[in-house]
Parts: C-alpha cells; sequence; structure tokens
C-alpha cells in the first residue's frame, strides 16, 4: 500500500469518526434557533458520578427515578413516554450522583433504530450502568439489552484496557495491542495514521 494512501484514509476515517459523534449526539452547526434536527438527549454533567438507566420502554425506569431523586419524570401506562434523557440528583452523605433516566432502547437500537444511537452514545457517558427491566417477561430481555450495548463498543462488567503511551527519541509510534483484544475496523497502520 501506498504511504501517502494510507494517511489519507487515515485522515478520512478520523474526520468520519468526528462527524458520527456531532450526529449521534445531535448538535447541529451554525448556532442559531433554527428548526430540525431534533432535541438533543445529553445533559451537563453533574455531581461525583453518573448512573444511566436503561432497558427497553414502560419497564419502570422513571419511576425509579421519581422515588431515588424526588424529580419528575412522566409514567404513563402506554410505551415511549420518556424521549428525551431526563436527569435527576441522589444525594448519599456527601457524595451527589447524577441519575438519567433515558428513553426506552428497542431491538436494533445499536443500529439506529429508535433513535437507539442517541440513548447508548448518552449511555457511554455514565460511570455506571443500570439495567432496568421488567420482571413479568423472561430474563433473556437483560441479554438482549447487553447485546445491544456491546454492539455500540460498550465493554459491560469488563476491566477497562491497560493503555500505556511512552514519548521515545526514535522509532515512531508502535501499536501494541493487549492479550485477549484486538483492532475493530481498521489496522494498525491506520492507527499510526490518526496519531501522527
Amino acid at each position: 500500500k501506498n504511504k501517502a494512501t494510507n494517511a489519507h484514509l487515515g485522515r478520512l476515517k478520523a474526520k468520519l469518526a468526528k462527524l458520527k459523534t456531532e450526529l449521534v449526539s445531535g448538535s447541529k452547526s451554525g448556532g442559531g434557533g433554527g428548526g430540525g434536527g431534533g432535541e438533543g438527549f445529553d445533559v451537563k454533567a453533574t455531581g461525583n458520578a453518573r448512573v444511566g438507566l436503561i432497558g427497553f420502554p414502560s419497564v419502570g425506569k422513571s419511576t425509579l427515578l421519581n422515588k431515588l431523586t424526588g424529580t419528575f419524570s412522566e409514567t404513563a401506562a402506554y410505551e415511549f413516554t420518556t424521549l428525551t434523557c431526563v436527569p435527576g440528583v441522589y444525594t448519599y452523605k456527601v457524595a451527589k450522583v447524577q441519575v438519567l433516566d433515558l428513553p426506552g432502547i428497542i431491538e436494533g437500537a445499536k443500529d439506529g433504530k429508535g433513535r437507539g444511537k442517541q440513548v447508548i452514545s448518552v449511555a457511554m457517558t455514565c460511570s455506571l450502568i443500570l439495567i432496568c427491566l421488567d420482571v413479568t417477561k423472561p430474563l433473556t430481555q437483560k441479554r438482549k439489552i447487553e447485546h445491544e450495548l456491546e454492539g455500540f463498543g460498550m465493554r459491560l462488567n469488563k476491566k477497562e484496557p491497560n493503555i500505556i503511551i511512552t514519548k521515545s527519541d526514535k522509532g515512531g509510534i508502535n501499536i501494541t495491542v493487549a492479550p485477549g483484544y484486538r483492532l475493530i475496523g481498521m489496522d494498525e497502520e491506520t492507527v499510526v495514521t490518526i496519531c501522527k
């Protein structure tokens, strides 16, 4: 492969990742107060930690938020009552924990169904994910939610990978992948090009 071509592909992939992030977070360029684009889900992080309530529609996420924080999140007997992220703050001793009531996700959320990408991208900013389930439905729904989150790149109940970057005088950039992990979606040359 040609070095210039690899460098160009690396820059394009970095730009594409930036644009995807903007698309998922719902940010709009150009400022102003025009219509279109829909509402964003993310809210400003506050407190010492952030907990995301995630699950299928009508499993009790809003009720749990209301009971824990005293915040009002609308509840009803129909699905998709919560359409945006509703924040609340739970105080434990001196710690303030922000609790986010996220809209219900559906199967295919990782692929963008039902604005799932926006919901999961907010969940990825949380310190803790609390999966809410309906006790009247089979436990397989938990595995379905985990599948959606993992399909979007979320690592549930796994230790963070050790990433070590060391500066050297010569030798350039070396990429070492930890045992049990692999690069997804690009090769080592592309990663090096993006890092440059």
